[in-house]
């Protein structure tokens, strides 16, 4: 089979377009796709506004669980002494004193160790 012949056949069998056509054809070609891509653009924008007011809102909600929580518990006093035999303090979130040392009492129990060789970072009640 002879390609020449057929790429021929093939040119001959189309439509001719003078240059203006051309040109028109061109333009609206180009036109679509800029549409497009500027389509595309507004779309990117509004899903990324829509991100950052929902980022916006949870970062409000937890900056607001977080202030009410500071409100809640009180600052544990870091100015205080510490005693003999002790191993620093316990940052107490939400949770009485009493409830705290039963607690500690508690653990230092079940592990058999006496309490003051064990160390409580901090002590938070779970809801």
């Amino acid at each position: 089979m002879n390609f020449s012949l057929v790429a021929a056949q093939a040119a001959d069998s189309g439509t001719k377009m003078n240059i203006g056509d051309a040109a028109v054809v061109a333009v609206f070609g180009y036109a679509v796709v800029f549409f497009g891509l500027v389509l595309l653009m507004c779309v990117l924008y509004i899903t990324g506004a829509v991100f950052k007011r929902r980022d916006a809102k949870a970062a409000a909600v937890k900056a607001a669980e977080v202030k009410s929580e500071a409100k809640a518990s009180p600052e544990p006093v870091v100015d205080a002494p510490i005693a003999p035999g002790s191993a620093g303090h316990v940052k107490l979130h939400g949770v009485p004193d009493k409830e705290a040392a039963m607690i500690m009492a508690i653990v230092a129990d079940k592990l058999q160790t006496p309490l003051n060789e064990l160390r409580f970072t901090s002590i938070k009640e779970i809801k």
